[in-house]
């Protein structure tokens, strides 16, 4: 299960924004151009709900959004979001605790599983993988190690600071991508920010 930031849910955008600049936005938001027309998406681990507007800005109508947060706090703030016209389901809990129909066209994971150990990750992806439709589109974004010196170093920094707030199962990032290569997805597009440290990336889910 992933961790909670509900305790950090009031400075979060501002400290990714002081730490990171528009990085994480840029890429949450990079390859949101693919999403199809009037399409049903599940958002897991929405935070503040970013995510919303920037669709929004790019179809503000004939969307249906899932949008899964475990923090309260975070889906107040998402809440408040400019949706446009999209049809919108808010549900607090975390994902591995929610039943969903095997219905969605596009699935979009921003920063969730950097929280998962990867023994803990295939219960996780399993799931969210269970009710994505063959040849649906996921949209994954997230930390990476490629041999910087100073990426592990802010890594652990922010595995410490978060850990003051709420309890972070994990010290290292998964293996992610192997997953999705052992669940035959392809992945489509790809981009990085913030010198590499940010990998976002699109799969496609085999038939």
């Amino acid at each position: 299960m992933a961790a909670n930031y509900n305790k950090t849910a009031w400075f979060y955008d501002s400290l990714a924004r002081l730490v990171f600049g528009s990085a994480l936005k840029n890429s949450q938001k990079h390859l949101l151009p693919l999403v199809p027309k009037n399409a049903r998406i599940l958002i897991v681990g929405g935070g503040t709900g970013q995510t919303l507007e920037d669709l929004a800005a790019l179809q503000y109508e004939g969307l249906h959004i899932t949008f899964i947060e475990i923090s309260a706090n975070m889906t107040a703030l998402a809440r408040k979001r400019n949706v446009g016209n999209n049809e919108v389901v808010f549900i607090v809990e975390a994902i591995e605790q929610v039943q969903l129909k095997s219905e969605f066209d596009v699935v979009i994971t921003g920063f969730l599983f950097d929280n998962y150990a990867d023994a803990d990750l295939p219960v996780t992806f399993n799931h969210i993988n269970s009710v994505l439709k063959p040849g649906g589109l996921w949209l994954n974004t997230d930390f990476q190690l490629t041999g910087k010196w100073w990426q592990p170093l802010l890594l652990k920094s922010m595995y410490t600071f978060f850990r003051m707030f709420s309890p972070i199962p994990v010290s290292n990032l998964p293996e992610v991508d192997k997953v999705f290569v052992l669940k035959r997805y392809k992945a489509i597009a790809s981009a990085t920010f913030y010198g590499d440290f940010i990998l976002t990336r699109a799969y496609k889910k085999s038939h």
